[in-house]
């Protein structure tokens, strides 16, 4: 189902289209970017949410020009429909930020089938779906910006996230072939890299988090959703690929692949002293 929620406002605004905004980074997306001047696109599956973010938008800022459409972005039928509808309202936009994701970490050993496919479904190829209706789009109108919001788990394999870890691999693969596919098009990636953010999402991915992760995933503190998002804004507007908050995932964005030995290391030891 679409719900549209548009409020009037400035039409010559630059658009954002913002995936999973309905809370958490989205949200605080949505409310930075209304600050700095852009109309907003916001897609999510829950309508009541939208329209609370919509609503608070606009009270913030009035003159910003918002709609709000349901979609869930694993199914590429709904998001394209859900996306040419937007364009058709606001325009093409000028940032397309694929945020929407799911986390539900586990033993592989429990967890099943299921999980892991609704994992890759909303956070690969939810991202897959939103940048390949958008990308011609955006292309045929002088280009533009990507944004993908990924993990830490995209670095290396962690502990309990082999449903969630694979997806945000793929996710990674994805904006480095388009940062080199897509530049002579006009259109710049970036790549984010949030260190664990208070958000709902992060709420009910502990409640499934093995001990051993909380241990091994422990050490970046607990970021605010609104510090990460200036974060990325931050990082979109110097043009740099890679937006990795913090010291820690600033570490792991620049030598993940030194340190992915000692870390196996480490997180055996880890799991070996959980079990035992």
């Amino acid at each position: 189902m679409s719900t549209a929620a548009l409020s009037g406002g400035d039409a010559m605004r630059p658009v954002a289209l913002i995936t999973g905004g309905s809370s958490g980074i989205g949200r605080a997306l949505a409310l930075l970017l209304a600050r700095r001047g852009y109309n907003l696109a916001l897609v999510a599956r829950g309508t009541e949410r939208l329209a609370e973010v919509r609503d608070a938008v606009v009270a913030e800022v009035p003159h910003a020009r918002v709609e709000c459409r349901s979609a869930d972005v694993g199914d590429p039928v709904a998001v394209s429909a859900a996306l040419v509808d937007l364009v058709d309202v606001l325009g093409v936009p000028r940032w397309a930020v694929m945020n929407a994701g799911i986390a539900r970490p586990g033993h592989f050993l429990d967890q099943p089938l299921d999980d892991h496919a609704a994992q890759m479904r909303t956070n690969y190829m939810g991202a897959l779906n939103v940048a390949h209706a958008l990308a011609p789009r955006m292309a045929a109108a002088g280009g533009g910006r990507m944004i993908f919001v990924s993990s830490g788990a995209a670095f290396f394999g962690i502990y309990g996230y082999s449903a969630y870890a694979p997806s945000k691999f793929a996710m990674r693969g994805l904006a480095e072939v388009l940062r080199v596919e897509l530049a002579p098009h006009g259109i710049g990636v970036t790549l984010a890299y949030p260190p664990d953010t208070d958000t709902p999402q992060l709420a009910a991915e502990n409640e499934t988090k093995p001990q051993a992760t909380r241990e091994i995933t422990a050490g970046g503190g607990l970021w605010s959703a609104e510090a990460v998002a200036e974060r990325i804004v931050k990082g979109v507007e110097n043009g740099r690929f890679i937006v990795a908050p913090g010291a820690q995932m600033t570490l792991l964005a620049h030598a993940h692949s030194l340190l992915a030995p000692a870390l196996r290391i480490w997180q055996t030891r880890v799991a070996r002293t959980r079990r035992g």
